[in-house]
């Protein structure tokens, strides 16, 4: 199922298909750099300046490339430059508002409250609330 999902997407790449990783480092280097391009731009449009750096900006961004920098297979390569571009694409035309972009680049998922794990007693609680989350397990 995944396999035709990615098939799918790679039709719509057409005739941009990657021979060999070269040619995918090639357009993924492309890619970034149009992206750190477009950062100004994009700290006008979300109106950024008060949250993050254009510096902070480009770390985020160099790190969202390292994530992937041991793919080997150039299908897999061109589809995550494809991804990329659809990302740049739609935040430079406004398809996602400013706190989109500040939960995703900005503050990350190491930032976010993490959700609460039902089950588990922290021990520096109070014993009344030791003996209330026990009581309601079962």
């Amino acid at each position: 199922m995944a396999y035709r999902v990615a098939r799918r997407g790679m039709a719509t790449l057409g005739k941009d298909v990657s021979r060999n990783m070269e040619e995918a480092k090639h357009k993924a280097l492309s890619l970034f750099k149009d992206s750190c391009r477009a950062l100004p731009a994009i700290m006008d449009i979300y109106i950024l300046q008060d949250t993050v750096s254009l510096s902070d900006l480009r770390s985020r961004i160099a790190s969202e490339f390292r994530k992937h920098e041991g793919v080997k297979n150039p299908q897999v390569a061109d589809l995550l430059i494809f991804k990329g571009q659809e990302e740049l694409n739609n935040i430079l035309t406004q398809s996602k508002q400013r706190h989109h972009i500040i939960t995703q680049y900005v503050v990350g998922t190491e930032g976010m409250v993490q959700p609460l794990k039902l089950g588990i007693v922290d021990h520096d609680e109070s014993d009344f609330l030791r003996k209330f989350y026990v009581s309601n397990r079962t």
